[in-house]
């Protein structure tokens, strides 16, 4: 019996509906799927799992250590820890450039206060004082200020003016800030992708309430060539990442799709948010790639020969 884990935080609707989803339709394929239940590790254990699904690591550094661990003993992670835990928006934005997907303008900010274990000695090679000018005059305003590896619009500000900027710039912390160019849209997708060959695009309303984002512009046709445009930068941007599960945003501008947001490696499948269309999708094609995974049981690792990193193929 091949054992599919998955590991969540306060989600329920995706993950209880996943493991259901796959312990019933996928039975008769030597398959179980359940939720990890785990303590503590010992290195020279063995995980018990051909398959492990990620829904929390990137908050609780124990479940993120385990996966590295599970990964190097040869189970397959959804998504791969290593890689994850290396990300960044703003690298990510510099590799959707070269794969040929349009991204916003973009520049990386140093930290505004000191990180934690740091002092001023720390920061000798920076150069002071910024050049917040050639910055402005780069991005343009309105821009949104944002943490480099933020997420669920967490510390993201909207920017009008220097003045505005500088303001959301000091309450940021310790936090390394990116400011990018605002994408004055026409329209605005939200895009599943599932093992690099699945796509699912979706009409989506970054300006509506958090629970009408789909749902208000549920129903509006996507045009066709639109359509493809968007699955083939998704399968671009997840290819290069390595992502099996992730979700892109593209806000529409003249026609041109770009990248908004795309380091979604937990992306949001609750059934209140996304509704029950989206939601059937996603459960029916993650499920059907964890088996596929699962089945294949490789024993598989993140590392080539020479110690790169790589990602899962």
């Amino acid at each position: 019996m091949k054992k599919i884990g998955i590991i969540r935080g306060m989600e329920t609707t995706f993950p209880d509906a996943l493991v259901h989803h796959i312990n019933q339709v996928h039975s008769g394929k030597g398959v179980l799927a359940e939720f990890v239940s785990i303590d503590h590790v010992r290195q020279d254990g063995d995980p018990g799992y051909a398959v492990l699904i990620d829904r929390i690591s990137h908050e609780v550094p124990f479940y993120r250590s385990y996966l590295k661990w599970a990964a190097l003993k040869g189970t397959y992670i959804i998504n791969n820890p290593f890689w994850w835990s290396a990300d960044d928006k703003f690298i990510d934005n510099v590799i959707a450039e070269q794969v040929g997907v349009a991204v916003p303008r973009t520049v990386i900010l140093p930290h505004k206060e000191h990180p934690p274990n740091t002092q001023a000695t720390s920061f000798r090679n920076l150069k002071y004082p910024i050049d917040w000018s050639a910055i402005f005059a780069y991005i343009g305003f309105p821009a949104f200020l944002k943490p480099h590896d933020g997420g669920g619009w967490r510390g993201v500000t909207r920017v009008n003016t220097p003045e505005e900027f500088f303001a959301a710039y000091d309450a940021s912390g310790t936090d390394c800030m990116m400011l990018q160019e605002n994408i004055d849209f026409d329209d605005y997708y939200r895009c599943y992708g599932i093992g690099r060959k699945h796509v699912h695009v979706m009409r989506y309303n970054p300006v509506a309430a958090h629970h009408e984002r789909y749902s208000s512009v549920n129903g509006l046709p996507i045009p066709a060539k639109m359509k493809k445009k968007l699955t083939t930068d998704v399968l671009a941007l997840c290819n290069a990442l390595g992502y099996d599960m992730n979700t892109v945003e593209f806000a529409v501008r003249g026609g041109i799709p770009y990248a908004i947001d795309f380091m979604n490696p937990a992306p949001d499948a609750d059934y209140h948010s996304v509704g029950s269309e989206n939601f059937d999708w996603i459960v029916k094609t993650m499920g059907e790639f964890a088996v596929k995974k699962a089945l294949e049981a490789r024993k598989e690792r993140p590392f080539t020969a020479n110690g790169a990193l790589e990602p899962h193929a």
